[in-house]
């Protein structure tokens, strides 16, 4: 089955200019010029969405926030805007990477298909691994602690997926951030740091088991 990927952007002649090249690349697309038309076609559960930041009606980073919770799929952002400070906003909000204008379409290309295929080597993990009173199906992107699913974003279970399966192995921040958000990623480590708070408030909801362990000037390990 060929990969479905959304096309989102108010300009007109970079959605037919994106629409051509991935149809040549025999994707199926959908395209959206607008942040509302956007959701309505994220219902179609592309396997990727390029999404701009600056759509009429409703932005991309709102589109983004909107839709992550139901799709689980790589969400990268056209965007002119190269500040920093709007490129956490846009990884907090759920994206994947950035992709800045003007861009070179096979570049393009070639980030589209590293995401699709680390998706497709997650898709093919069937582990299970138990931790004190909590499962993890790496295969569904599942924590559960006493048959209570715990809702962890997609950021979020990569952490956890990176800590748990390497446990007691110390990562610093730098290192996840590189690992989970990708080399490319021009954010903050201290995101990480967000990341793990909100993690950690998460599972203390519902175990008192400290599963992730700061590690006091180096960074953090898990402790199953």
């Amino acid at each position: 089955m060929n990969d479905k990927i959304l096309i989102a952007d108010d300009e007109k002649g970079v959605v037919e200019m994106l629409k051509s090249y991935f149809e040549m690349q025999s994707f199926q697309v959908y395209t959206a010029f607008n942040g509302k038309d956007a959701l309505r076609q994220a219902t179609h559960n592309p396997d990727l969405v390029l999404l701009d930041i600056n759509m009429p009606d409703m932005d991309g980073l709102t589109v983004c926030e909107k839709i992550r919770d139901y799709i689980s799929c790589p969400i990268l952002f056209l965007t002119a805007r190269i500040e920093t400070a709007d490129k956490i906003k846009g990884f907090q909000a759920g994206a994947d990477d950035y992709i800045v204008k003007p861009f070179d379409i096979d570049e393009l290309g070639a980030r589209v298909a590293a995401h699709l295929r680390r998706e497709s080597r997650k898709q093919e993990q069937t582990v299970f691994r138990f931790f004190s009173d909590m499962v993890i199906d790496y295969s569904k992107r599942e924590v559960a602690i006493k048959e209570t699913i715990i809702p962890l974003t997609r950021r979020e279970f990569d952490i956890v997926e990176l800590l748990s399966v390497n446990a007691g192995q110390v990562f610093d921040r730098e290192h996840i951030y590189e690992i989970v958000w990708g080399i490319d990623g021009d954010g903050s480590s201290d995101t990480v740091m967000e990341h793990i708070r909100k993690i950690r408030s998460k599972l203390a909801a519902v175990s008192l088991h400290s599963y992730i362990e700061t590690v006091w000037g180096i960074g953090y390990k898990w402790n199953g």
